[in-house]
């Protein structure tokens, strides 16, 4: 058995422009702030999580010269995707237009990687600055 004496997946860091919209929009979406603190040049460290989840999202100043967009590389689940996804477009967030689902004619990019019809179903959305993050339906 290997080990390593990384235990577990904490928090993953979120550019965000501006960090109270941000924080709005995750709210909106149900997560909890667990930490608001005064940071470095008027900034603020905040972290919220998913309803019951040890992992979350740090929204953190970007870096000089971020322009928003991309993929952040972040994978959350639902249960029941076709209700997320439904919730989420009744709330304003801006989702892709269908779940993508295995025999679908969408095509979803994953890294470097394009397939059509995913496995699980899945679909993206994307926070105030135009990052995108994925929501799996859990099996």
């Amino acid at each position: 058995m290997t080990t390593s004496p990384i235990t577990r997946l904490q928090l993953v860091m979120t550019p965000a422009s501006d960090q109270q919209r941000s924080l709005d929009f995750y709210e909106a979406l149900g997560f909890e702030t667990r930490l608001d603190v005064p940071w470095v040049d008027g900034h603020r460290w905040i972290e919220v999580y998913p309803p019951g989840s040890e992992a979350g999202l740090a929204l953190v100043p970007p870096a000089p010269g971020f322009t928003g967009g991309g993929h952040l590389g972040v994978i959350l689940n639902a249960v029941d995707i076709d209700a997320a996804h439904a919730e989420l477009k009744a709330r304003g967030v801006d989702v892709d237009p269908e779940v993508a689902r295995q025999g679908s004619p969408a095509v979803v990019r994953l890294g470097a990687v394009e397939q059509a019809g995913p496995v699980p179903a899945m679909f993206w959305f994307r926070d105030p600055d135009g990052t995108q993050l994925l929501v799996v339906e859990a099996g």
